[in-house]
């Protein structure tokens, strides 16, 4: 097939992409550098110089850190075992760790509530085994959030670390055993860096999720602000657009930077993937 047929098939989605995605974020982000018809940085200035907006965006950045991290400490065994089985039995374990994903946001978010909230099944169950003398305060915190968002996105890091490791010959697992090489070693310098790809993609997809996530946290955690609801506040109650654009424009960066970081990560810790 000639190169140019392959550019006018590339051009539908190429203009797709340029109006929706391209064209907006750029206009979204040259919009933050422009007030009353001047260049300037007061908005940004202003943002990192306020302790409140510090706050919510260091709170962001934990919420979507400790999610990230037990996501791929729940994901990464979860993955392996599902990878090992028969594909009749793999496919129904997919499945049921799919299926959170087909529930709503909000019908989970309402769930959660329930489970985690002072007359909640935990507390109950907590008080009435004596462990508690009173209802522990998990509704309405970074921690709530943190659950939601670990339920919300650990298919996705299930899913991105089973095609991976689904691929990983077991008889590489045989050869180094056979080379005296414990079954732990052998994870460590077999498998482990095979699914380092998956390992980074599920992880961009967990953080960049969690970043970004409105619905989750704003149920579960109330009063609590994270970037995402932040903005909403300001477009759609403040109406303070400015300010919208300039949090919009910062959590643009992050997620830039989150993947370089993390594709650099992966580079190092498996060179010739």
């Amino acid at each position: 097939m000639k190169k140019s047929v392959i550019y006018w098939l590339l051009l539908p989605g190429f203009i797709f992409l340029a109006a929706f995605m391209i064209i907006p974020i750029v206009l979204t982000i040259g919009s933050t550098f422009f007030q009353e018809n001047s260049f300037t940085f007061e908005g940004y200035m202003h943002f990192f110089r306020d302790p409140y907006f510090l706050k919510i965006l260091l709170t962001t950045l934990q919420v979507s850190v400790v999610t990230t991290i037990v996501c791929v400490v729940l994901g990464f065994p979860t993955a392996y075992y599902i990878s090992r089985k028969a594909p009749r039995r793999k496919g129904i374990l997919l499945a049921l760790a799919i299926f959170p994903l087909l529930t709503s946001p909000v019908v989970r978010s309402f769930s959660w509530m329930i489970i985690l909230g002072r007359k909640g099944l935990i507390n109950n169950a907590l008080v009435g085994l004596g462990i508690v003398d009173k209802p522990l305060d998990i509704l309405y915190t970074p921690a709530a959030m943190m659950i939601g968002l670990t339920h919300l996105f650990l298919p996705l890091m299930i899913i991105s670390l089973v095609g991976v490791l689904e691929n990983i010959d077991g008889d590489l697992l045989k050869a180094a055993q056979s080379l005296g090489a414990s079954r732990f070693t052998a994870f460590r310098r077999v498998v482990f860096p095979l699914a380092v790809p998956g390992l980074v993609i599920g992880a961009v997809l967990v953080f960049v999720g969690s970043l970004t996530a409105y619905t989750t946290p704003a149920l579960l955690g109330g009063k609590q602000r994270v970037i995402a609801t932040f903005l909403y506040q300001n477009a759609m109650t403040l109406n303070d657009w400015y300010l919208a654009s300039v949090v919009a424009a910062i959590m643009i960066v992050i997620t830039f930077v989150v993947v370089g970081v993390m594709n650099k990560m992966a580079k190092t810790l498996n060179p010739k993937g």
